[in-house]
């Protein structure tokens, strides 16, 4: 690619016309429509309580989970979408939620605590009365050294961390404009991370059933949460129902620490904790929502244009920016552009995923299923019909641009779309890369996938995976902006002759995610 061309778009400066792709038709009065209609007459907020308050946390594979989906395939059928189905991926496996949870100190005085069951952990034998007991060492030779001390107590994993330094910046913040001139990768996890994953949760897995079979009556941990944001998420998904976790809560840094002090200080402390869990084996297959705008050129009609987020969320609370966010946006903006009455070019089709909280498993077995496979690159006709997938899953700012994936003929043409909403904050166009979310899928197998770039608001220090994660911490404005540039995004792409281009060949490589769950 033109080096120039590199330099000036990871800049996120205007792209000169001797570098420019091929000059892009932009509807201004399609963009107009999209705008009022978007601004004007928006349902976000109508969307964003069915998708939160009203189905509550979405766990793959959850009664929360099917209330939306279910929801989502009447609302799609009701607005004239065709195509509208819950389509199963593959095996995912059993679906949980919690069904009552409470935990307090007894003794040396009573005391209520902020606490949360683990995703796929068991159940108490109702109330339990139990002494506090640390795990001073997650290793299997301190933990075989002490089992026989851990029966009938309440065990508290010692924290990495046993201390927490005052905050001395705002939780909630906006890029700048030098922040976006710089952007660079926001892998949340980078591949060496990844990958040593596997081995830790195999790792943890092995310490958690040495710890069941120590008759200890429940398991206790924090995180880096303050001030009562407790950060609630699993990688042990459910595959086989016997293979039960024991009763696990994961408890606010404050009240952990208070007990892990008066127990390192030599008190006895008595917890109550209860933790009821449940998990649903009537369908153990993983679905997505799907829904169309069909396609009316003869000739570009089997082409298709798609955009969602992901469905499913943790446990701990609604699960609205993560990504209730991308999901409620993706709907507004079919829905705006069906309210106009558009007719695309090429078929425009909304999905929205479940599993991408373990590993992208709703969007990796949808390409799997229908394009091919990265491991061997042998790619299926549905592949070559594919323009682009837009995806949204950094909580609910407003969009400021796109990731460009390293796709230097794409990032030129989305510079181009961008112009009509310079004045609502978004035209930033890097060709970095945003990764641990569903367009990597697609881009494993070389289907053009994006990322928009979000403002961070408050997503990864108070709400991402936490028990703050509701509709509270929604900015509609924000939603509302995004739904606008998502939707005429889909509609350029739907309509200009051509497909998005694409990069060279991926090389054949197992996917970063597949079998991450051990």
């Amino acid at each position: 690619m033109n080096k120039l061309l590199a330099v000036l778009l990871c800049a996120g400066l205007s792209v000169p016309a001797a570098v420019q792709a091929q000059r892009e038709t932009i509807d201004t009065a399609m963009v107009n429509r999209i705008r009022d209609e978007g601004f004007n007459r928006s349902q976000v907020a109508v969307i964003a309580r069915q998708i939160t308050d009203v189905a509550g946390a979405r766990l793959t594979n959850s009664p929360g989970w099917h209330r939306a989906a279910d929801w989502t395939l009447q609302t799609l059928n009701a607005w004239g979408l065709s195509g509208v189905q819950k389509e199963a991926w593959g095996q995912f496996g059993y679906g949980w939620e919690p069904v009552k949870t409470t935990l307090a100190m007894r003794t040396p005085y009573y005391s209520p605590m902020i606490a949360y069951a683990m995703p796929w952990s068991g159940s108490t034998d109702g109330p339990v009365s139990a002494p506090a007991y640390i795990v001073w060492h997650m290793d299997s030779t301190w933990l075989s050294a002490h089992l026989a001390e851990m029966k009938g107590k309440i065990l508290l994993i010692e924290p990495q961390d046993t201390t927490d330094k005052p905050h001395f910046h705002a939780d909630a913040v906006r890029f700048s404009d030098s922040a976006l001139a710089s952007i660079g990768d926001m892998d949340m996890l980078s591949k060496v991370e990844l990958k040593m994953l596997i081995p830790y949760f195999t790792k943890m897995l092995k310490l958690a059933k040495m710890m069941q079979g120590s008759g200890a009556l429940a398991l206790l941990t924090t995180g880096e949460g303050r001030d009562g944001t407790v950060f609630v998420q699993s990688l042990t998904g459910y595959r086989k129902k016997d293979q039960p976790l024991m009763p696990h809560l994961d408890v606010s840094k404050e009240d952990f620490m208070r007990v892990f002090r008066l127990v390192e200080d030599g008190h006895t402390v008595t917890l109550e904790a209860q933790s009821e869990t449940k998990l649903y084996d009537q369908d153990q297959e993983g679905h997505n929502v799907i829904g169309e705008i069909p396609g009316t050129d003869p000739s570009l009609k089997s082409q298709v244009v798609m955009l969602g987020g992901h469905l499913d969320s943790w446990t701990a609370a609604t699960g609205a920016t993560d990504n209730g966010a991308g999901c409620i946006v993706a709907l507004e903006a079919i829905r705006i552009l069906k309210t106009l009455g558009v007719r695309p070019k090429r078929t425009i089709r909304i999905a929205l995923w479940d599993g991408e909280e373990e590993g992208l498993l709703g969007s990796f077995g949808y390409v799997k299923k229908h394009f091919g496979d990265p491991i061997d690159m042998k790619l299926k006709p549905e592949a070559d019909k594919v323009s682009v997938y837009f995806n949204l899953d950094n909580g609910s700012g407003k969009i400021r641009g796109i990731f460009a994936q390293g796709n230097g003929k794409a990032a030129a043409i989305f510079k181009q779309w961008l112009a009509p909403f310079a004045d609502l904050g978004a035209s930033t166009v890097t060709l970095h890369n945003t990764g641990s979310t569903d367009h990597l899928s697609f881009d494993a197998v070389g289907i053009p996938g994006f990322q928009f770039i979000q403002d961070p608001l408050d997503y990864e220090t108070r709400t991402h995976h936490s028990n703050q994660d509701n509709y509270d911490h929604l900015v509609l404005d924000d939603m509302r902006q995004a739904a606008v540039i998502e939707a005429a995004f889909v509609y350029f792409a739907a309509m200009r002759p051509e497909m998005i281009p694409r990069k060279p060949q991926e090389v054949p490589e197992k996917f970063i995610f597949d079998d991450l769950i051990p």
